[in-house]
């Protein structure tokens, strides 16, 4: 039935990747499967490798009693010691090899069915332990087929799943195409391992920066954080402990071949490399490239930024539809409000303007007041006395007058809005 086995088991093991002795213990659950079907649930039966015959061989195990009730379980102490053991004794269970030749046509084929589908939980088993290592990894393969939107890509004894929603828009491939991708989950279901690839995790383009730059990969040079809008422009920030090492230098490459080698596997995805900083005011100016900033103001606490740049930089930093912003937004984790000299200016006047609807308050106190930081008729209402008075010309009394005043003037501005 299995002619030729131990070279066959051993062939299969290496085509196929799998331990041999998984394709044993298949064929042996097999033909105890093939022997059940033929001589029924009842029987008491065994099936091994035998390795040196090269055959799986049946044992039919039946136990020794003087009066036989069950032929198929029992066989009598006369007959076990002629045919079987002369030394069997009463209660002995006694093996009887049986021919698997007899088993029949449709023993045979569920044997085979048997090990078809341990052959292929085995493949499956080797496959999620192969890519469930790879998770954070780029994989190369090829399109095999596109199933409503989802691109599957043959990756050798595997497939991969691009799902519409990790492919970058405007890219185009076609079936026998050659595709790179991240590996960004592998997941265990009833069909087998499925492995979940990705053009538009940021983790892809920070992995080929780590493909194209020796210097990441080695540990000198990290990259601290990646936003992307895939297909259109990215940002990464990077940073180095050693002071000899530039990190955009070497990010971008000799005339830009390290940064261009990026840019072309991603289909001309404009890259923004940015050195990082601990001064946050630095890493946000930076995370605005190419704009240049004249200034910025810290909110701390509510980690907001306003950035103050040129009036011919505002689109620029703005960038189109917002991105340029949006991109350093989630590069450096600060919200961020920019504003033109011109725009500043405006708001400025206006808001040392509004300070003067408080009485005792004239253009003067005014000004001096909002260069002290307190902009608007709120932040004087919330002020501390004793930080008011200790701007210079203003005295303990018109401190509480002026913060009392606001008080009422936001209480009232507050009805105006309930009444109306």
């Amino acid at each position: 039935m299995f002619p030729e086995l131990k070279r066959l088991i051993e062939q299969m093991g290496k085509d196929r990747g799998i331990d041999k002795n998984i394709i044993i213990e298949a064929l042996e659950a097999a033909m105890w499967t093939a022997a059940r079907k033929k001589l029924g649930a009842n029987v008491d039966i065994e099936a091994r490798y035998n390795e040196e015959a090269g055959e799986i061989e049946v044992f039919l195990f039946k136990t020794v009693v003087d009066k036989v009730v069950d032929p198929n379980m029992q066989v009598s102490l006369e007959e076990a010691k002629r045919t079987l053991d002369e030394e069997a004794e009463r209660g002995d269970s006694l093996g009887m090899k049986i021919d698997a030749g007899t088993f029949g046509r449709i023993a045979v084929q569920t044997a085979k069915q048997i090990i078809i589908q341990k052959v292929k939980d085995a493949e499956r088993d080797n496959i999620y332990e192969e890519y469930k290592d790879k998770k954070g990894e780029i994989v190369s393969g090829f399109v095999q087929r596109f199933d409503g939107g989802n691109m599957i890509v043959n990756l050798g004894r595997a497939e991969g799943l691009i799902p519409s929603s990790e492919q970058i828009f405007r890219e185009v491939y076609k079936r026998g195409d050659r595709i790179r991708a991240f590996v960004c989950d592998v997941k265990k279901i009833s069909k087998g391992p499925q492995i979940i690839l990705s053009r538009t995790h940021p983790g892809f383009l920070k992995t080929l920066f780590e493909l194209e730059v020796p210097e990441i990969s080695e540990g000198l040079i990290e990259i601290v954080n990646v936003s992307r809008e895939p297909g259109k422009r990215a940002k990464i920030s990077v940073r180095t402990k050693d002071r000899d090492i530039d990190p955009v230098g070497a990010c971008v490459g000799m005339r830009g071949s390290r940064v261009q080698s990026v840019v072309q596997e991603l289909k001309g995805e404009k890259i923004d490399i940015v050195p990082y900083s601990n001064d946050n005011a630095s890493y946000v100016c930076s995370a605005l490239s190419p704009a240049k900033v004249n200034r910025v103001l810290m909110d701390e606490e509510n980690r907001a930024m306003e950035v103050i740049v040129p009036d011919d930089q505002l689109s620029l930093a703005i960038g189109k539809n917002g991105q340029n912003v949006r991109l350093a937004v989630k590069l450096t984790g600060w919200k961020i409000d920019v504003k033109s000299e011109s725009m500043a200016a405006l708001q400025e006047e206006e808001g040392y303007k509004s300070l003067m609807k408080i009485p005792g308050i004239g253009e003067t106190t005014a000004e001096r007041l909002f260069s002290e930081g307190f902009k608007s008729i709120a932040m004087i209402a919330t002020a501390d006395p004793e930080m008011l008075s200790s701007i210079q010309g203003v005295g303990e009394k018109s401190a509480s007058q002026w913060i009392e005043a606001a008080v009422k003037i936001i209480d009232q501005g507050a009805m105006g809005t309930k009444s109306a």
